[in-house]
C-alpha cells in the first residue's frame, strides 16, 4: 500500500510540533490506536524523511537490562555516543533529555505502556525528569501505544504520575469506508461486493489492506492458506495482551461473533458467567462495545455487545470457530465454508459498513439501531441530526428488491413513539449493494475519483 491514505492532518500536526521545537521547547505527544492500525508507519512517515534528528525506541517484551543494552547501542550508532554505559531505562531518558538541551530531537517510544510490565515505578521518575527538563530541552517526545484504555489511564488517570503531562493526544483510527472505496478505485478493483469483502476482512486496518491488495481479485484463495498470515492473526494480536486468561476472552469473543450478543445469551451459550470478562474486553482492551437502542438512556439494561473490529468478527466467526480444520491444514474446507456462508455473514457487516460511512460523514450527532424490549421490531440504522431536526431511518439489504417499505414504515411509527422528534423531517431509505455508490457519494467528505 504505497499511497498514504487519510493521515494528512496527523502528519502535518506531528511535523509542525517537531519543526517548532527550538522555540516551544519540550512537547509531549501521545499517539494511541489498536494494533496494526498503522501508528508506527505514520510516525516513520512523519519524521524519517524530515531534516531533524529522529530516534525510535521500541519497548519490546525483553527484561529491562536487555532493553537498556539495545537502546544504548542505538544511541551509540545514531548519536555517535562512545562512552555511554547506562544501567537503567531512566539513565537512557536522562541522557536524551540532556542531549536535547543542545540539539533538537524527536524521540518516539513505541508500546510505551509496556514499561508497566518492566518497571511500573519508572513512570514517577519520568514525570519528575520531564518536569525538570520540559522548559529547557528541545525535544518532541512521542509516547505511542496500542492499548487505548491503558495509555489513556497513564496520561489521564487521576492518580497517575503523568496526569495531563501530554501536550497533544492523537487517536489513530482505522481507515473509513470511503478510503477503502478510493483504494479499490485507484487499483482498478472496485465493485460493491468487493468493497464489502474488504470491509469484512480489514475493517479499515492498513496492514490487512496490504494483504488484500496483494491477494488481488480472489482474496479467499490467497488468504485462506497454510502460508497466509491471516490464519494466526487473531492469536498474534490478542494472546499477548490477554495473557493466561486468553481462553475465556476468546470464548466470549467467538460467542459474540456468532451472534450471541446479550450477556444472557452469551452466558447460556458458554454455560458460564462472563460479567468480569465483558467488562475487561470493553474497558481495558477496547475490543467490544455496548450497543443500546438509539432512544435508550445510558443506564438502560436493554443492551447488546459487538466487536468493534470487523476483521475480528470475520476471524472468530470463520477461523477460530473452525480451529480443528486449521490444525489439520484443511484450508479447502474453510474456503468452501466461507463460499457457502459469506453472503449471509456479510449481510450484517454491510450494516456496519454503512453505519461507519454515516458516522464519518459528520452529518449526524446520534447514530444507532432500534429494537424493542423484547429484541424485536428492529431497525438497522437510525441517524439523527438534532440541530437540523432531521431523522434518517434505514433498512439494510444486500439486494434492494428484498426491501419492504411498508414494514419499515410500521417499525418507524413504533420508533417515533419512543423518540422525542416532534417537528423532525423523516426520511426512510433502503441501503444496499445495489445503491452503495450512490450512498457513498451522498455521505462522504472526499471527492471519490473514478
Amino acid at each position: 500500500m504505497e499511497k498514504f491514505y487519510n493521515r494528512e492532518q496527523q502528519l502535518s500536526e506531528l511535523r509542525a510540533i517537531s519543526a517548532g521545537i527550538e522555540q516551544s521547547k519540550g512537547q509531549l505527544s501521545v499517539v494511541v490506536g489498536r494494533r496494526r492500525v498503522g501508528k508506527t508507519r505514520l510516525l516513520n512517515e512523519a519524521f524519517s524523511q524530515e531534516s531533524g534528528l529522529f530516534l525510535y525506541l521500541f519497548i519490546s517484551r525483553k527484561n529491562e537490562a536487555a532493553l537498556v543494552e539495545e537502546f544504548a547501542n542505538i544511541l551509540r550508532l545514531k548519536l555517535g555516543v562512545r562512552f555511554f554505559q547506562p544501567q537503567s531505562l531512566l539513565d537512557i531518558f536522562e541522557f536524551l533529555f540532556d542531549f536535547a538541551q543542545k540539539q533538537p530531537l524527536t524521540l518516539v517510544v513505541d508500546e510505551f505502556q509496556d514499561i508497566e510490565r518492566l518497571n511500573p515505578g519508572l513512570f514517577s521518575s519520568l514525570q519528575n525528569l520531564w518536569d525538570q527538563n520540559k522548559r529547557k530541552s528541545m525535544i518532541h517526545w512521542v509516547c505511542c501505544g496500542s492499548l487505548y484504555s491503558l495509555m489513556t489511564r497513564l496520561f489521564k488517570g487521576a492518580k497517575q504520575p503523568l496526569l495531563n503531562r501530554d501536550d497533544h493526544f492523537f487517536k489513530i483510527q482505522p481507515l473509513a469506508p470511503q478510503y477503502l472505496h478510493q483504494m479499490l478505485l485507484d487499483n482498478q478493483l472496485f465493485t460493491p461486493e468487493r468493497l464489502l469483502q474488504w470491509w469484512c476482512l480489514s475493517g479499515g486496518i492498513p496492514k490487512y489492506l496490504e494483504w488484500l491488495l496483494n491477494a488481488g481479485e480472489q482474496p479467499f484463495e490467497k488468504l485462506i492458506t497454510a502460508s497466509s498470515p491471516l490464519i494466526e492473526e487473531g492469536l498474534h494480536r490478542l494472546v499477548e495482551d490477554f495473557g493466561s486468561e486468553h481462553r475465556a476472552y476468546f470464548s466470549v469473543l467467538a460467542a459474540i461473533a456468532r451472534g450471541h450478543t446479550s450477556r444472557a445469551r452469551i452466558e447460556s451459550y458458554l454455560e458460564m458467567g462472563v460479567g468480569p470478562v465483558l467488562e475487561k474486553l470493553e474497558n481495558e482492551f477496547d475490543i467490544i462495545a455496548k450497543q443500546r437502542p438509539v432512544h435508550a438512556k445510558e443506564n438502560s439494561r436493554n443492551l447488546r455487545y459487538s466487536l468493534v473490529d470487523p476483521f475480528l468478527v470475520f476471524w472468530f466467526h470463520f477461523i477460530h470457530t473452525n480451529r480443528s480444520a486449521v490444525e489439520m491444514e484443511n484450508f479447502s474446507y474453510l474456503r468452501t465454508l466461507i463460499a457457502r456462508d459469506f453472503d449471509t455473514f456479510s449481510g450484517k457487516q454491510l450494516e456496519s459498513l454503512f453505519t461507519a460511512q454515516l458516522k464519518h460523514s459528520r452529518q449526524f450527532n446520534r447514530i444507532g439501531g432500534y429494537w424493542d424490549n423484547k429484541g424485536e421490531h428492529e431497525i438497522d440504522i437510525v441517524a439523527i441530526n438534532d440541530l437540523e431536526k432531521r431523522l434518517l431511518v434505514v433498512e439494510v439489504k444486500r439486494q434492494s428488491k428484498r426491501f419492504k417499505p411498508e414494514q419499515l414504515a410500521s417499525k418507524t411509527q413504533q420508533l417515533l413513539q419512543k423518540l422525542n422528534c416532534q417537528g423532525y423531517s423523516i426520511e426512510q431509505r433502503c441501503f444496499s449493494l445495489d445503491n452503495l455508490e450512490q450512498v457513498f457519494a451522498e455521505f462522504n467528505q472526499i471527492d471519490l475519483k473514478p
